[in-house]
């Protein structure tokens, strides 16, 4: 028998390292569990770890990981399954690659100037990549293109989560990505969606 289930909605948060994608992730997951849409949350890190447990992070294994980071969000939004990406996706084919295969996706910028991701480091990425010992890392020795046309653009320097979430959880609305959406899933033919001309929401 064909599944019931509608097409779920997938938020992909891009930006620089340490720019706040997972705070902000956190934050919107905190929300939309407010309002009984229970999703998953898929951090690079933690899919990395599994996916290549000893990451080189050169470009033909980015190539295979975002690769398999957007088949995965895909899966789970086709089976009904909201999902929040945080990933900087350092080029625009891969997060283009996740859009191209979920109808129901919002792309959102998290816009935060690299000293400010310098100064916060909570990883260490930059101080190792100063030292000679993370190689490739976006926005310093390997390339971070941002969105050209994001659906939602957040100051990652500015703005507290809660207020960015907010702004993205309203695009979500507007979209009708959330029309129908109850604790238990989605109804049958309750979400339907709206094309043409994408709305961009800046905070």
């Amino acid at each position: 028998m064909p599944s019931e289930r509608l097409q779920a909605f997938a938020v992909w948060l891009t930006g620089l390292p340490a720019s706040g994608k997972s705070t902000l992730a956190r934050a919107l997951s905190a929300l939309l569990a407010a309002r009984g849409v229970r999703v998953v949350v898929l951090e690079s890190d933690d899919v990395r770890r599994l996916f290549t447990p000893k990451p080189r992070y050169d470009a033909p294994e980015r190539d295979r990981f975002y690769g398999a980071l957007a088949d995965l969000a895909r899966l789970l939004a086709a089976d009904g399954v909201p999902v929040l990406v945080a990933a900087t996706a350092n080029l625009r084919a891969y997060r283009d690659r996740a859009r191209a295969g979920i109808p129901r996706f919002l792309e959102v910028f998290v816009d935060c100037p690299l000293p400010v991701c310098r100064a916060r480091d909570p990883k260490g990425i930059y101080r190792r990549a100063d030292a000679g010992s993370a190689p490739n890392v976006p926005g310093v020795s390997a390339a971070y293109e941002p969105p050209l046309r994001p659906e939602v653009v957040v100051d990652g320097a500015r703005d507290p989560a809660g207020k960015s979430a907010r702004a993205i959880l309203s695009a979500l609305a507007s979209r009708g990505f959330l029309a129908g959406r109850t604790a238990r899933g989605w109804r049958r033919g309750a979400a339907t969606g709206r094309r043409g001309r994408r709305r961009r929401w800046r905070t």
